[in-house]
């Protein structure tokens, strides 16, 4: 960057920029590795005297904890599925309703978006939908986790914002030689699509992955639970389970166990949401519209 090019008042606005956004890194990043150190942390070394960057001090002993539970493992599993069903899910019936409602020749396409806001607004509450869950046969299954919020009006409104600004030419010329709205839909506008509907599925995966009222309500099986709700059980209510503790082991050492299986446990549910980001941060400024209408 030539900062000749800019005013002195330019060059004190951008020293400010950086220095608030070294900040805001900072702020992210210290608490991130503070928990990563800490996971590795003898714990009567990490409550006596902090966290330490001598070797000596470190174990893995709360990983192997961990690993050596089953519900960690089962809870992990359930909340992959849950969370990569419900985001297919959700940007499948997203893209399927968001698109015919871009079209503004569609008949009564304000009347369906006012029924689709209201539902933003206004709710049943969570005994009615707990019931209607329970008539429809859905409680203690995996349908109780998908299903109720796979339709989401806000993610319905981006989409159809995302199809409104795509090149009329393009729908109209595939219209010209031959194709129907299905093959419209998908084989020009959903291909144009995958940044929004990279970014609507990354949503949905965070907004399920750290979900855990749901299945705490729905869910008594727990086979079916999902990590969020093991890991309840570790950090809120500390009650690790007795094959991570052992089962001769006094109070005081369970404290420090516990201790340290809380940051382990930690890591571990995080691993999924930092591995994916870098894989759809590139959909999240990347212009895929660029040349597509010449001439």
């Amino acid at each position: 960057m030539n900062m000749n090019m800019y005013t002195k008042f330019d060059k004190r606005i951008l020293w400010m920029n950086r220095i608030i956004l070294i900040f805001l890194v900072l702020i992210t990043l210290i608490p991130l590795i503070y928990v990563v150190i800490a996971s590795f942390m003898d714990p009567a070394t990490l409550i006596n005297k902090g966290i330490s960057f001598n070797p000596s001090d470190w174990t893995v002993e709360g990983y192997k904890r961990v690993f050596a539970d089953d519900s960690i493992i089962r809870g992990f599993l359930n909340s992959l599925f849950y969370s990569f069903t419900f985001s297919a899910l959700t940007v499948f019936i997203t893209m399927l309703t968001a698109y015919p409602l871009s079209k503004p020749d569609l008949v009564g396409r304000n009347i369906i978006m006012m029924f689709f806001v209201i539902t933003m607004f206004v709710g049943g509450g969570l005994i009615p939908t707990y019931l209607l869950i329970k008539d429809l046969g859905m409680l203690d299954t995996v349908w109780a986790i998908i299903l109720p919020g796979a339709i989401n009006v806000w993610n319905i409104i981006l989409a159809r914002t995302y199809f409104s600004a795509l090149p009329k030419e393009l729908s109209e010329a595939a219209t010209i030689d031959g194709a129907n709205e299905m093959q419209i839909l998908f084989k020009i506008m959903l291909p144009l699509a995958k940044p929004i509907m990279f970014v609507l599925f990354l949503y949905a995966f965070v907004g399920q992955w750290n979900a855990y009222f749901d299945a705490m309500i729905y869910l008594k099986n727990p086979d079916l639970q999902p990590l969020q709700l093991v890991l309840r059980n570790i950090l809120i209510q500390n009650q690790p389970s007795q094959d991570m503790v052992g089962s001769n082991t006094a109070m005081a050492e369970m404290k420090q166990i516990a201790e340290l299986i809380k940051y382990a446990t930690i890591v571990i549910s995080s691993l999924p949401l930092i591995i994916m980001y870098p894989f759809f941060q590139k959909y999240f400024d990347k212009g895929v519209l660029v040349g597509s209408v010449k001439g």
